[in-house]
């Protein structure tokens, strides 16, 4: 539950200044700030002792405690900046208060009627991102959820209904990532899934292990069979808007635990790996904000859910599967697992014809020794989406770069006793051998997949203050309404 929020276009009033204890101020670039906003005489006594000016609250936010005993925090925004820089500037500053869980947050916007909107969006947008109450298992936590944001100097007539939506997909998107995987396993993810299914009447449908079975989906299953458990599944969900005259396919990787299987991973590798079921939480957190914008585009979730286990019946090396399109694959390395569930479950998806299918999958080692974890990569088999996913992560913050996917790649992946390897034995260029092995399964449809590198990140990203950054539901929901 995010915060409540109220707006009101009036400055922030000598009243509403003595109620407070935590208030931002949020100002429009300027060499020498001559209107008065709060807290001026003791932001003006922090610059004289630490000999800043103005502009260097463009880059670094400063708190300071007024003579009143109130915290208060001031940012600078410069409009020419990018929307990543600008939203790491406005999270650092939020960061400032949201350190002491105040329970209400004032927010002071200034400038001419453009800049208190754009500061007004991007500063709520920060605040019910960081204010939201994440899962712990502390006995003990000191830290609160923010319940309400007030907003003086700007109103939205929509009352910011885009970037609520958003937050509230990020931090669903964190919250199931955050889950242990002792929580979070395929049978309490799909309970959960229902849940929310339910919530928005979407169309559900389970492709259960027995189902799986049936129809050859030995890609999948190979990855699963090393379970106790045979709750492993692939879940369709359907968000079918009336009048909704596209349609796209949005798949998640949703590996709910990953020891690497019988090619075990050590122990430093494997602490983390409940996460690796970011992608699907992503796809979750973009239908999310598509159904509380009602945006008109049919989408459809395919949700590949599984454990990567060791055991007597688990895959391993050398092993021969056979995908549900019919694609005969050698195994060659067992930690390879997101790519084999992933390729029966784009070939579900592609069945159903969409416009476009974009995959989100935690996928390879080598996306994230390529970019390290401030962006995440983009690899398409047309250029014009490919392009188009550039400037969503630029428009939005969410940043991604390209990778080519050339034909000639595929001399890695040639196999002597199947029509395909899984990988390759060696590790260069991984993120690019994943998406060629893919391709073969998306029947030739537009196709994006995101490796997605900037899945965590060490402080947090952009507008995101925690680790995990649940970075991925702002650019998808930039993709589908742009």
């Amino acid at each position: 539950m995010l915060a409540k929020l109220s707006q009101s276009e009036t400055a922030l009033s000598q009243a509403h200044f003595k109620t407070l204890t935590h208030f931002l101020v949020v100002l429009p670039k300027s060499e020498n700030f001559t209107r008065t906003f709060p807290g001026e005489a003791t932001l003006r006594n922090t610059f004289k002792r630490r000999n800043k000016k103005f502009t260097d609250l463009i880059d670094e936010p400063i708190a300071a405690q007024t003579p009143e005993g109130k915290l208060a925090a001031w940012v600078m925004l410069d409009a020419a900046k990018n929307r990543f820089e600008q939203l790491t500037s406005m999270r650092k500053a939020v960061k400032l208060l949201l350190d002491e869980s105040p329970q209400v947050l004032h927010i002071s916007v200034h400038g001419d009627a453009a800049e208190r909107k754009l500061e007004a969006e991007l500063a709520v947008y920060c605040a019910w991102l960081n204010g939201a109450a994440l899962p712990t298992r502390k006995s003990k936590s000191d830290a609160k959820a923010l319940k309400q944001i007030l907003l003086f100097g700007y109103r939205a007539a929509d009352a910011f209904a885009a970037q609520r939506a958003i937050a509230e997909g990020n931090t669903l998107t964190r919250e199931l990532t955050l889950l242990p995987p002792n929580d979070l396993t395929p049978r309490t993810y799909r309970a959960r899934i229902a849940e929310i299914a339910k919530e928005h009447g979407w169309k559900r449908a389970e492709f259960d292990m027995k189902k799986l079975r049936e129809i050859g989906a030995g890609a999948f299953v190979a990855v699963a069979q090393g379970s106790h458990d045979d709750d492993a599944a692939i879940v369709r969900l359907t968000y079918a808007p009336r009048g909704a005259k596209r349609r796209i396919a949005l798949v998640g990787k949703g590996v709910c635990f990953d020891t690497g299987g019988h090619n075990l991973k050590s122990s430093k590798y494997m602490y983390g790996m409940h996460g690796d079921m970011n992608g699907s939480a992503v796809v979750l957190g973009i239908m999310h904000a598509a159904a509380r914008l009602k945006l008109p585009v049919a989408i459809d979730g395919w949700l590949a859910l599984v454990q990567n286990n060791i055991g007597p019946k688990a895959y391993k090396q050398n092993d021969v599967v056979k995908a549900i399109n019919g694609t005969t694959i050698e195994i060659i390395h067992t930690d390879a697992e997101g790519r084999m569930i992933l390729s029966d479950t784009l070939a579900l998806a592609a069945r159903e014809k969409p416009e476009v299918i974009i995959d989100f999958a935690t996928l390879t080692g080598s996306m994230h020794v390529a970019l390290g974890s401030r962006y995440s990569g983009i690899i398409g088999n047309r250029e014009e989406w490919v392009q188009r996913a550039i400037v969503a992560g630029r428009d939005c913050g969410e940043r991604v770069a390209s990778f080519p996917m050339d034909a000639d790649y595929d001399k890695p992946l040639e196999s002597k006793i199947a029509d395909v390897k899984q990988c390759s034995a060696d590790s260069y260029a991984d993120h690019i051998l994943a998406a060629r092995f893919l391709s073969r399964f998306i029947d030739e449809r537009p196709w994006l997949h995101m490796d997605l590198s900037a899945s965590e990140s060490d402080g947090g990203l952009g507008a995101v203050a925690s680790d995990v950054t649940g970075f991925g539901v702002g650019w998808g929901v930039q993709m589908l309404a742009g």
